[in-house]
């Protein structure tokens, strides 16, 4: 399991390469594309984006291929945004090493201001919610603010842009 001082202690490497970047927008756009559309794509044969591809996997830019599911269809109709502050400072920093292996949270970000900590998390409904949250402040010894998201209008992946801005 990665750990989050082992996150602060490594970058992957930036993403500069034109090639590279058009490769892996596509890749965000369609995660099945063949090597063959790829290259078809970008103008390169196919063993040259397999090596390509292989390296941006290797160098941890491309970290895995997923199934996007609609979150109901897994009965998890109910998202909400967890603030996280811890109640001592000296246990701040393992935080997410406490609650990471709990499967309702689909996310930690790390944030500056109040907070130290923002979990997104899907339940399936307002108990299960209330479970999470005092399972949370079991753990990992923090208090919580909630918020419950009512609509999710639109969902970003990171798409690197091959035109400069």
């Amino acid at each position: 399991m990665l750990r989050f001082a082992d996150i602060l202690s490594g970058m992957t490497r930036q993403l500069d390469d034109p090639t590279d970047k058009h490769l892996a927008s596509l890749l965000v756009s369609d995660g099945r594309s063949t090597l063959k559309h790829l290259a078809e794509a970008s103008g390169l044969s196919v063993s040259a984006v397999q090596a390509r591809v292989r390296r941006l996997e290797a160098d941890g830019v491309i970290r895995g291929y997923f199934a996007d599911i609609e979150p109901e269809a897994l009965g998890l109709p109910l998202a909400a945004i967890i603030a996280v502050t811890p109640r001592s400072p000296e246990h701040e920093y393992d935080i997410p090493d406490r609650v990471a292996e709990l499967p309702e949270i689909e996310s930690c970000h790390s944030v500056a201001g109040d907070d130290s900590f923002v979990l997104f998390v899907r339940v399936a409904n307002p108990m299960a919610l209330e479970a999470l949250i005092r399972e949370i402040r079991r753990r990992a010894d923090v208090s919580t603010r909630t918020t419950v998201v009512l609509q999710t209008l639109f969902e970003r992946k990171a798409r690197p842009s091959t035109v400069p801005r």
